[in-house]
């Protein structure tokens, strides 16, 4: 009998944990220049984040893309490309995670980029089912 509350109240306590370590998940999506991938990714790294995803994308900000010439015409394009840049990490990390990116992206020209932030509800890794904070 015994036995069978302390189970209980561990498993009571073990979901209050989660539930708490779930909020606790930050998705860092990063939107920056192409050529300072190299960069960042070893800032991430040294910064101890443990992997990244990496996609190419195009768009534009306040600047509203530029003009270009190739063989000798003057083009405008309107959407700039730029890789965004996903990763998660836990609260206590989230502004040494901020601080590399921006750190090793900023060039001080238009078109730095940007960072957004957003809460993690749940991590599952595929592979052995681990949940939240066990699956980054």
């Amino acid at each position: 009998m015994i036995t069978a509350a302390r189970e209980g109240l561990a498993e009571s306590t073990q979901r209050r944990v989660l539930h708490r370590t779930r909020t606790e998940m930050k998705l860092v999506t990063a939107i920056i220049k192409p050529f300072l991938l190299e960069e960042v990714r070893d800032a991430l790294i040294a910064a101890g984040v443990a992997g990244l995803t990496i996609t190419e994308v195009k768009g534009f900000g306040a600047q509203r893309g530029h003009a270009e010439i190739y063989g000798g015409e003057e083009f405008s394009v309107h959407f700039v490309s730029k890789l965004r840049v996903e990763i998660v990490v836990m609260e206590k990390n989230l502004a040494k995670a901020i601080d590399a990116i921006c750190g090793s992206a900023r060039t001080g020209t238009v078109g730095d980029g940007k960072i957004f932030v957003t809460p993690i509800e749940r991590a599952v890794r595929i592979r052995t089912g681990e949940t939240d904070i066990y699956a980054i």
